[in-house]
Parts: structure tokens; C-alpha cells; sequence
């Protein structure tokens, strides 16, 4: 009997089958598969869920100590150039497997009932599970040029579903700058690729890392164009994974269904890039000045996304800046040469994450019913407020989530967070102490989130607010007509409310794997690192660190508490209101998209008019004045052609007595 490793490539195609089969039918019987909700769910989960058990038979394998296997067969050859294809199963590919499958296998029990009323339930279905076969291709490649085809397949899906809703401007908009954005890292991925593949003469990762260093210690190849590769390479990362500045694309996402938002948020687009530095970490670990830019790329992006969040009201904007920040965490820990770390708190941000986003889809599956199903009101935190009396399943599970990824204990965030911060201290001070201030902002805003949503008392049903709120959204509104109300708040169903509580067990407990003195995920992903951390812990090196960062998440909790719950601060008055150009600045998103808009966007349409004009005057001017000297030509000659040999005999004639006498005026008349 095979291990569940031999038959591993059955894990991307079942779902891949399943979205297959159903896609065939959305193009051939639309109509008659559209009322077969049920069933096509059914289907496409239970692909997923034997994906799924065979991802824990593959961990469970790899915890026993199983070797890493590998298969491959050759996808083409020409010469002496061979390119091979195939799967590879190692623990990092177990890890991401078992996480991918178990989130979005909960993400699609969960859209059973937020999609359930929504005319494109199947197709949504479809997207999912070709969404999920695309991030589980890309795990088991063994290769750059594998993972690059996987790549474009996830932001190939993620344009779909985040344009699902295509007759809503926003979420058309919001598509096609995912779609720009991550092109332009695309590009220097693809770059990079081909000119490691030139340097080295393969795209094996371990193949790439010892062919370039053997490449640059005789001097094939330069320094400088080693360091331009790997940088090249990392530009994919950057704007998958929402890394400064390729990180405006994240945000605008959340214009897709909220299982959306949670899928890519927690398991499969953002975690694609951190995982392909994972894999590239023999490359980059070899130019600790590639380890510096992609540390400081990170702190920045994590101190960004923190700030940012602070100002937003929009529920699952706020979020989405989260994501960014955390995003940024792990960034740090893989440019400290701590790729463990950053992978360890990817697992556990993925869990409590996807729980906090399926939890905000839960809140604004409610206000939908209350606000009239719009969702510019549906999401904004000003019109919430006292949900946790009318929702307590979200609520709790939510609040779990905050604490979570706040960093307090024994909840899993803290121990991943930690350990990257106690890596970071060690080899970039600069760098933890941004990381340090980021984990109190990170506390603050997300109770923030929390009280705004379920504390207090409810402020949905304010009509005037209302209709403020969709002014300063540019919505055209009748001053007369109020928004209209259909219903009242009320907890989600339980195919909502379930992966909830899944999630939050998780969300608890699974950081107690990582802990420093017996990290288990350690010694899964590499043995002598955990080894080596085990014997080199102290109590004494490891609490001051771990009680700062305590402290200052106590610290933004409690200020949360005193502005948004006890009310004894007015932070809009005494903090907006003193300090306008901070908080224009943060509400402005460091101006960022008004920099890509002015730039890129207003350049690129200047830069159109500008060819086109050209094209309009220069060569439609040239091939226009062609026409025109064709037919004024063929106009005079028509005249010529008259068919009679007479006229014809008094032409020759004439251009006979023409040449006599220009020959006679140059004074060469001609011989006779």
C-alpha cells in the first residue's frame, strides 16, 4: 500500500477535478446546475475534505519522521536542456498543506450560508475550490518555474473572487488593481527566474542556491547581479504577500464576498509569498544584505499596516490593515534568518485570522438585514455597537481572536509574535523596537474593533447617521427617503456560526507547539534549530522580552478600554482634532494611493493621450495623405485612359518633342 506521500498529488487535484467537473457544467447547463446548490456544495467540500485527510496522513508521516519524497518526470527536453515537473512532500509542504485544506475547507462550510441567497452560489463554489487546487499545487512544486505557473493560477482565482460581485463598481475596481499590482511583482519574479536559471542552469531550489554560490565564488557571476536576482525574485513576495509599497491592492480586496477575504487573508494568496521565501531561504541566506532589505521591507510594512488601522471604521478594512502588518511580522522573522519563526506565526495567524474575518462576515450578514442590505452601512463599525447581547457565539469567538493576535497569554499569537521579536532583538535592535510599538498599536486597534462592534449600545437604526454615512461614500441618496430597515439582529446560522468555533480551539492552543524551550513545530520544520534553541534557553533572556511585549499590549488594551468601552477618553477631540495632519495622514493611507493615482495612473492616461495624439496626427496623418495621393492620382490619370489609339499616339508624340527640347535646353541635344 502507497504512503499517503506517494499519492500526494491527489491533494490539488481533487478539488481541481471537482472545480472541473462543475465549471463544465456551469458552461453547458446552467440553468439546471444553478438550482443544484446543495448537491455542488456538497461535492466540491467533500473534494476538499479527502484532500484534506490526506494533507494529516502527509503531517502525520513527516511527525513520524518520514524522509522527504519526491517525484518528478520530465516535462520537456531539448539537447542537454531538461525541465522536470512533478511534487515534492517535505514538512514545510505537509505544515502549509494541512492549513490550507482545513481553512478552506471551513471557509466553504461557512459560505453555505453567507452565499446561500446569492444567484452565483455554484459559480462561487467553483472559484473556491480552484482557488484552493491552485494554493496546494503551489506548495508540492519543486521548482522556481512549477510555483510560478501555481502563482499565476492563485492571482488568476483571487481576481475572480475579489471581482465576483462585478456589477459593483468598487469590487470591479478593487479586481483590477489586485490584478495591476501583482503584476508588476510578477514581473520581476519571472525576471528573476530566468536570470537565476541563466546563472545557475536550473530552477531546483537547492540546485539554485548552490549554482549561484559556486557561480559567484569564481566569478561568473557578479555580486551585484547575484544580489539583483534575488531581489528580483523577491518582488513576487512583496506584492503577494502585501509587502511596502505593493501592499495597496490588499485593502481594496475586501470589496469580495467576506469567505473571501478570510481565504486570502489566512491560508492561500498573502501566505503564498512568505512561503516562497521559506523555500528560498538557502538562496537568500547566503547575502545577509538580501536578509537586511527583506527585514526592513517587512518592519516597514508592519508598522504601516498598524497605523493605518488605527483610523479606519470600515470593519473589515481594518482587518484587512492587520493582515498587512502581521504580513510584515513575518517578513522580519524570514529577513532575520528565522524562516521557522515566520512559518510558525503564519500557522497561527491563520487561524485566529480567518476566524476574526468569518466573524466579521457574520456581523455584516446581520446589519445587512437591519440596514437594508447596503453594504457601504453593512460594514461600518459607526453604525454597530452592542452586538455581543444579539450575537454571543461572534462575539466570544471574536474576542478570542483579539486576544489572540494582541499577544497575550498562553493564546497562540503570543508565542509566534514573540519568538520573532526575541529573533529580531538579536539581529536588527532597530528593527524589534518598531516591531515592539507595533505590537501595542496592534492591541489597541483591534479592541477598538471589538468594542465599536459588540459593546455600547446599537447605532444602526439612526437614520440620519444613515444617510450621512452615504453622503461622505459619494452615494447618491433621496433626502426624503430613508434607508430602509427589513430586520433585526440576529446570530448567524450554524454552518456560520461552527467553523467559528472550530476556529477558535486553535486560536487558543495551537502556539503551545512553539514553545522556545520545546518547540515542536521547531524540530518539524528543523530539527537542530529547535535543538539548539532548547539548550540555549534561559528563563532569564526570555521573560524580560516576553513581559515587554505583554506590557505594552496591556498597555493599548487598557487605552482601548478607557476611549471605547468606559468612554473616559474622547480620542476623535483630544487626538484627531490636536494632531490634523497625523490624522490625515493615516486616514489618507500615508498617501500612498494618492501617490500610485497621481503617478502611475494619471501618468499612464497622460502618456495614452500623448500616443494617441501621435497616432491620430503622424500616422493616421501618413496613411491619410497616402489615400489622398492615390486618389488624386488615379483621378488625373483616369483622364488618360481614354481607349482611343489616336490620343494615345498624340501622348508619345508629345513626350517626344518634350525630350527633344529639355535635351537641347541642357545643351546635349540627342544623337540622331
Amino acid at each position: 500500500m502507497p504512503s499517503a506521500a506517494e499519492i500526494a498529488w491527489l491533494i490539488p487535484l481533487l478539488p481541481l477535478l471537482g472545480a472541473a467537473i462543475t465549471g463544465l457544467g456551469l458552461i453547458g447547463f446552467n440553468r439546471t446546475l444553478n438550482q443544484l446548490r446543495k448537491p455542488v456544495s456538497i461535492g466540491l467540500i467533500s473534494c476538499l475534505g479527502a484532500s484534506a485527510v490526506l494533507s494529516y496522513a502527509v503531517l502525520l508521516e513527516q511527525l513520524g519522521g518520514s524522509p522527504t519524497v519526491e517525484h518528478l518526470f520530465v516535462w520537456a527536453s531539448a539537447g542537454s536542456f531538461v525541465l522536470p515537473m512533478g511534487y515534492v512532500v517535505d514538512p514545510l509542504a505537509a505544515v502549509m498543506l494541512s492549513l490550507v485544506t482545513t481553512i478552506a475547507m471551513l471557509v466553504m462550510v461557512y459560505s453555505h450560508g453567507y452565499m446561500a441567497h446569492d444567484k452565483g452560489y455554484v459559480r462561487f463554489f467553483t472559484y473556491l475550490a480552484l482557488f484552493s487546487s491552485s494554493m496546494l499545487g503551489l506548495i508540492v512544486s519543486p521548482n522556481l518555474l512549477e510555483i510560478y505557473v501555481f502563482w499565476e493560477l492563485v492571482g488568476m482565482c483571487s481576481y475572480l473572487l475579489v471581482g465576483f460581485w462585478y456589477d459593483r463598481e468598487g469590487a470591479a475596481h478593487a479586481a483590477q488593481k489586485a490584478f495591476v499590482v501583482n503584476r508588476v511583482g510578477d514581473f520581476g519574479l519571472l525576471l528573476g527566474i530566468l536570470g537565476l536559471f541563466w546563472a545557475t542552469g536550473s530552477f531546483d531550489f537547492q540546485g539554485i542556491a548552490d549554482g549561484l554560490a559556486a557561480a559567484t565564488s569564481v566569478g561568473t557571476v557578479p555580486g551585484w547581479a547575484a544580489l539583483t536576482l534575488c531581489l528580483l525574485v523577491f518582488m513576487g513576495p512583496m506584492a503577494k504577500s502585501a509587502q511596502f509599497p505593493l501592499h495597496v491592492w490588499l485593502p481594496d480586496a475586501m470589496e469580495g464576498p467576506t469567505p473571501i477575504s478570510a481565504l486570502i487573508h489566512a491560508a492561500t494568496m498573502v501566505a503564498a509569498g512568505v512561503f516562497l521565501v521559506a523555500r528560498l531561504e538557502p538562496l537568500y541566506s547566503q547575502f545577509p544584505s538580501v536578509g537586511l532589505v527583506i527585514a526592513v521591507v517587512g518592519t516597514i510594512t508592519c508598522f504601516l499596516g498598524a497605523s493605518i488601522a488605527l483610523t479606519q471604521m470600515d470593519l473589515k478594512k481594518g482587518l484587512a490593515y492587520s493582515t498587512v502588518s502581521q504580513l510584515g511580522y513575518m517578513m522580519l522573522a524570514m529577513g532575520c534568518g528565522a524562516p521557522v519563526a515566520g512559518m510558525f506565526h503564519l500557522v497561527t495567524h491563520a487561524f485566529f485570522k480567518a476566524m476574526l474575518f468569518l466573524g466579521s462576515g457574520s456581523v455584516i450578514h446581520a446589519m445587512e438585514d437591519v440596514v437594508g442590505h447596503q453594504p457601504i452601512l453593512a460594514q461600518d463599525m459607526r453604525l454597530m455597537g452592542g452586538l455581543r447581547k444579539k450575537m454571543p457565539i461572534t462575539a466570544f469567538t471574536f474576542l478570542i481572536g483579539c486576544v489572540a493576535i494582541s499577544g497575550i497569554p498562553p493564546l497562540a499569537g503570543f508565542w509566534s509574535k514573540d519568538e520573532i521579536l526575541g529573533q529580531a532583538f538579536s539581529a536588527f535592535p532597530i528593527l524589534w523596537f518598531v516591531g515592539f510599538l507595533t505590537a501595542g498599536m496592534t492591541a489597541f486597534y483591534m479592541f477598538r474593533l471589538y468594542f465599536l462592534t459588540f459593546e455600547g449600545t446599537f447605532r444602526g437604526e439612526d437614520k440620519a447617521l444613515q444617510q450621512q454615512l452615504l453622503r461622505a461614500a459619494g452615494e447618491s441618496i433621496d433626502e426624503e427617503e430613508e434607508p430602509h430597515s427589513s430586520g433585526v439582529l440576529h446570530e448567524s446560522p450554524w454552518s456560520m456560526t461552527y467553523p467559528l468555533i472550530v476556529l477558535a480551539v486553535p486560536s487558543v492552543l495551537i502556539g503551545l507547539l512553539g514553545t522556545p524551550w520545546n518547540s515542536l513545530f521547531g524540530a518539524l520544520l528543523n530539527p537542530e534549530e529547535a535543538i539548539e534553541m532548547a539548550q540555549n534557553f534561559s528563563w532569564r533572556g526570555f521573560l524580560p522580552l516576553a513581559s515587554a511585549s505583554v506590557a505594552i499590549s496591556s498597555l493599548g488594551i487598557t487605552l482601548a478600554i478607557f476611549a471605547y468601552y468606559l468612554k473616559r477618553i474622547d480620542l476623535g477631540i483630544q487626538v484627531a482634532e490636536r494632531f490634523k495632519s497625523i490624522n490625515s495622514f493615516l486616514i489618507r493611507k500615508w498617501y500612498l494611493d494618492d501617490i500610485n493615482e497621481k503617478i502611475f495612473v494619471q501618468g499612464s492616461r497622460k502618456l495614452a493621450r500623448e500616443v494617441l495624439e501621435v497616432d491620430a496626427k503622424v500616422v493616421d496623418g501618413v496613411v491619410n495623405l497616402t489615400g489622398l495621393l492615390t486618389l488624386g492620382s488615379g483621378e488625373g490619370l483616369k483622364y488618360f485612359e481614354t481607349g482611343r489609339a489616336q490620343f494615345y499616339a498624340l501622348v508619345v508624340f508629345g513626350g517626344v518633342i518634350a525630350l527633344v527640347a529639355l535635351f537641347g535646353v541642357l545643351g546635349n541635344p540627342p544623337p540622331v
